[in-house]
């Protein structure tokens, strides 16, 4: 049951917490932004895009979009640490090709594309500008992002190799492009941190998470609540 947030009915909630998980949820919010957000296209492997997610927590970037053209993301509870609990995972899986459909998504909430490719005119992790919103696009260990998501993007970015290797896999491409950048964006003037009703949002749905039977309590709640009137 989803009505939105509803201050009463977190103070209610909430109080099923623990002080101290009160507390963490309380300090753990204030690093949470949605200035950088993260793309998965077709990713196939588990493993991988698991451990996308544990970065993306421990790195304060609340949101991850997930194209599924071809394959259907299943999160891997043994990498991904119980990270998807505390993430917001937006799934386009609704058409035969999604990756214009999140493209476009993502543009009307202001993000930039930026495409992780090693493209021939692409960035560098510290040439790349953060004024804007960004949304990094991953694509698969294999083949990379196909050529619409690259076609489509804004931006181009690469990480730097001096091996014989040929890539990072995605994996670690995440996690060193949300570590480098997460720590730009928090060392700089931008605003890029949650709205406080944003913060209030996940604050509930956390709550929600962490509360078994959740949706019980939430159903009398508010049944309750309407017999008042």
């Amino acid at each position: 049951m989803d009505t939105g947030f509803n201050q009463e009915f977190y103070d209610f909630l909430s109080g099923f917490l623990t002080d101290n998980r009160k507390q963490l949820f309380e300090k753990i919010i204030q690093f949470r932004t949605r200035h950088l957000t993260v793309v998965l296209e077709d990713i196939y492997q588990p493993h991988n895009a698991s451990a996308v997610l544990r970065s993306a927590d421990l790195t304060g970037v609340q949101d991850i979009h997930i194209i599924e053209n071809k394959n259907r993301y299943h999160v891997n509870p043994q990498v991904a640490m119980g990270s998807s609990k505390w993430l917001n995972l937006i799934h386009y899986n609704e058409k035969e090709d999604n990756t214009m459909t999140a493209y476009n998504a993502l543009h009307a909430k202001g993000y930039k594309i930026v495409a992780a490719t090693p493209h021939s005119h692409g960035k560098s992790l510290d040439e790349l500008q953060l004024d804007n919103k960004l949304a990094i696009v991953f694509g698969t260990e294999l083949k990379g992002l196909t050529q619409k998501a690259i076609d489509n993007a804004d931006e181009y970015l690469w990480i730097p190799m001096y091996g014989f290797t040929e890539s990072y896999n995605i994996s670690v491409s995440a996690a060193l492009t949300l570590f480098t950048l997460t720590e730009k964006l928090r060392k700089s003037d931008i605003n890029w941190q949650l709205t406080e009703f944003e913060k209030k949002e996940i604050l509930l749905e956390w709550t929600r998470r962490s509360v078994a039977r959740s949706d019980v309590f939430e159903r009398e709640f508010f049944l309750r609540k309407n017999k008042t009137f």
